[in-house]
């Protein structure tokens, strides 16, 4: 299980990522909505160990080793972060990462029997950018998952190459519920699919803030300054 308990990244001005709590299980695929793109890449960053926070607890399978966090979860499509160029073919890309799983997994992983057995022929021969945003989704999840080792996704703003959930919504689905291969799915995302009663979370949901003074509070300081005190409840009662 994924275990974020008020996770929280610094940033030069406003926190990068405000307090934040959530889990996510095995089997399980769970949204997490925020409105900046800043603050969802950072939470992605964050959950999948590729940042490390300022402040909170992550954990994965009740341990919070950075490295062991990495190794078992795969960041995948963060925007300026590990999104694939655009000018890349998807031939090319599939190259590119099947190079990168650990030695002991790879084999003979080679990108034309890997596109074949995948049913990625298809679009082999087209340009990143041409990819409609359900075979886009499809494409880097696949590859990610060559990787035997990983049981953790976390992707970052899957909706925002397509508004119409059909186009990502169900891939998620389909492999958090895989019974073959349970995986813990986090998807961050700029808002909740108006369907969603799944598991759900908010960043910055573990943001504290400092409750107003009662007015019988502020009263009893009245008589050291009841201009002070008066202009208090004024602001208060706005």
């Amino acid at each position: 299980m994924l275990s974020a308990q008020q996770l929280q990244i610094d940033g030069r001005r406003d926190d990068l990522l405000p307090p934040t709590s959530l889990e996510a299980r095995r089997g399980e695929l769970l949204l997490v909505s925020g409105d900046g793109q800043d603050q969802r890449t950072a939470l992605a960053l964050a959950l999948s160990g590729r940042m490390k926070p300022s402040k909170g607890l992550l954990s994965w399978d009740n341990s919070a080793k950075t490295k062991k966090i990495r190794a078992a979860s795969a960041l995948i499509d963060a925007p300026g972060v590990n999104e694939p160029e655009q000018h890349l073919s998807v031939r090319d890309l599939v190259t590119e990462d099947l190079s990168l799983i650990p030695r002991r997994y790879r084999g003979a992983l080679l990108s034309k029997p890997w596109l074949k057995v995948n049913r990625f022929e298809d679009i082999a021969g087209l340009w990143i950018e041409q990819l409609p945003a359900d075979r886009r989704l499809e494409l880097l999840t696949a590859l990610a998952l060559a990787d035997p080792a990983l049981d953790l996704l976390v992707l970052d703003s899957p909706d925002r190459h397509s508004a119409n959930t059909v186009d990502w919504l169900p891939r998620l689905e389909q492999l958090a519920y895989d019974a073959g291969r349970p995986l813990a799915v986090v998807a961050v995302v700029s808002a909740l699919p108006d369907n969603w009663d799944g598991p759900a979370a908010v960043i910055g949901n573990s943001v504290t803030h400092t409750a107003p003074a009662e007015p019988a509070e502020l009263l009893d300081d009245a008589q050291e300054d009841p201009e002070e005190v008066l202009e208090t409840l004024q602001r208060t009662a706005k």
